[in-house]
């Protein structure tokens, strides 16, 4: 039973419908929809709309989109919303421009932008509304203007030099040549008239005719090799999700090369331990989870990438026996010191949401411009601020994330679902780049090893093993850091929150939808 003297958000309830979203507006447009006769798929694509402009440092139309869908008439379905590498780009050709990595601000970091294309296979295969319904509310707050929120703003700030990399993204997103501040209101014209485009002529207007020649042209007066026939091949794709059992559940994510492999192989690590019988916060259980997370990340720096384009072992990575050898190499008081250095840097600007209708159609859904701002580069014609997802691939050719044209990277932005007896259960996601598996598993573990509600399991204190020395949020017991620095673990405090999600639970035994939204976030769970 939760304790009302301490502070906290209650969970939310409802019947007909739930919606959990990092931003209230985005969950009031996709209640709206819901209550206007929509489902599940429709509130999701109508708040990512919302966000793409609300939280321009997290998300946008700029950028890519993966999502989970399980109908109420049953299954999972996973949609592939990754954008590809441009048919120019080679690792002889950046090589020749003196690269030996690709920079975060760097044309050769985009990708070309897949979040529209899986918006609309969404739509047109689970969907009940037009378009240009769904994009109303977005293009309303973008026009006529939004008061950012506490949370936005803070990150605003703390990135506003990212925006100076084009003259665009400074003249749009940073009015009056500052970052706005909490509870000022912003416009965005150019983005405003892109959408109403995008809402009027679909999709296709923005990976082909006039928008797109803007984008192309922007994209190579910085020096990128794009292309219109690239914007113009862009698909997104539906894909066979996988999954692993923890407990009594079945845990489902996207496949490669999303990292929602590494949220389940740290699930079969952790299986082996009798984590609920451990507190919560207490040393010896943030330590297994830090030693299975450093394992799996080894593993996913090692072998995760487009499994279009070169062999992913993900039967190995999944089997229960692998990773049962796994959990051998783990010392409970003891710190694994002797992985080799992770190959990527923290990163984490995403926007994660879940919406449940009232036919218990369940959605996980999860947008992203990788690094906050993205590229920092940006359409002057259009609004648009592009993300810099390539960022993750190699200009090793022997690695399996090398860059290749047409190939899709390693991604981060990992939705999840999982399912008890067979039925959808729980649509739950943490946003945090690199964190994100680690974010997923303590959640999960927190409603599954523990019992706690969705809001409840959101607000516990989280601790991250990845890329470097172990992270402790501030909230964690004094005695527990005490505990994870005897057991060799260099424990430090991360500069900001670690991670930000959002989750629903179904109670189908009661007809009742749970949901949480974490306070790490400006976000708000609301049902009815």
């Amino acid at each position: 039973m939760r304790d009302f003297q301490l502070l906290g958000r209650p969970p939310a309830y409802g019947v007909q419908g739930m919606v959990a979203t990092s931003v209230p507006s985005a969950t009031l447009a996709a209640l709206e929809v819901l209550k206007s006769g929509g489902n599940a798929v429709d509130a999701a694509i109508a708040a990512a709309a919302v966000l793409a402009v609300v939280e321009p440092h997290m998300t946008g139309i700029g950028g890519d989109c993966f999502a989970l869908v399980a109908p109420a008439s049953g299954g999972v379905f996973a949609v592939d919303g990754s954008g590809r590498a441009p048919a120019g780009a080679t690792i002889e050709r950046l090589r020749a421009e003196g690269l030996s990595a690709i920079p975060a601000t760097s044309p050769h970091a985009v990708t070309i932008p897949g979040a529209l294309a899986a918006w609309e296979l969404l739509r047109t295969r689970f969907g009940t509304k037009p378009l240009d319904e769904l994009l109303r509310p977005a293009i309303r707050l973008a026009d006529e203007g939004f008061p950012v929120t506490a949370r936005v703003a803070w990150d605003w700030r703390r990135y506003a030099a990212t925006l100076t990399r084009s003259e665009a993204a400074a003249a749009f997103y940073l009015p009056g040549g500052r970052p706005p501040a909490e509870g000022r209101i912003v416009r965005l014209p150019a983005l405003a008239r892109t959408l109403e485009t995008i809402a009027r002529a679909g999709v296709s207007a923005f990976y082909e005719g006039e928008l797109a020649e803007k984008m192309v042209a922007t994209l190579r007066s910085f020096g990128g090799v794009h292309t219109l026939e690239d914007f113009a091949n862009q698909r997104a794709e539906l894909v066979e999700p996988i999954h692993t059992g923890y407990r009594d559940v079945q845990v489902y994510e996207c496949p490669p090369p999303g990292q929602g492999i590494v949220t389940l192989a740290i699930l079969n690590i952790l299986e082996g331990f009798e984590l609920g019988a451990m507190d919560p916060l207490a040393a010896e259980r943030l330590h297994l989870l830090a030693e299975a997370a450093k394992l799996a990340f080894r593993d996913r720096d090692a072998l995760l990438a487009d499994p279009r384009a070169v062999p992913v072992p993900m039967e190995r990575l999944l089997d229960k026996a692998y990773a049962r050898r796994l959990r051998e190499l783990i010392e409970p008081e003891r710190a694994l010191r002797t992985l080799p250095p992770p190959l990527l840097e923290q990163a984490s600007d995403t926007v994660y949401l879940c919406v449940v209708d009232r036919d218990l159609n369940l959605v996980s859904f999860i947008n992203s411009l990788f690094e906050p701002f993205g590229s920092g580069l940006c359409c002057p014609n259009t609004g648009v601020l592009f993300h810099n997802r390539g960022t993750s691939f190699r200009l090793d050719p022997a690695h399996p994330n090398a860059l290749a044209p047409g190939k899709r990277p390693m991604h981060t932005i990992i939705p999840a679902m999982a399912f008890k007896s067979g039925e959808a259960w729980l649509a739950f996601g943490v946003m945090g780049g690199h964190f994100q598996p680690m974010g997923q598993v303590q959640l999960l573990s927190a409603i599954v090893d523990h019992g706690l509600d969705p809001q409840a399991a959101l607000e516990l204190p989280r601790i991250s093993a990845y890329p470097f020395d172990l992270e402790v949020e501030r909230r964690v017991p004094a005695l527990a850091r005490m505990g994870l620095q005897e057991r060799g673990h260099a424990v430090l405090e991360p500069s900001a929150p670690l991670g930000g999600g959002q989750a629903i639970l179904v109670d189908r035994r009661h007809g009742v939808l749970i949901g949480g939204s974490d306070p790490r976030k400006d976000g708000l769970a609301l049902g009815f």
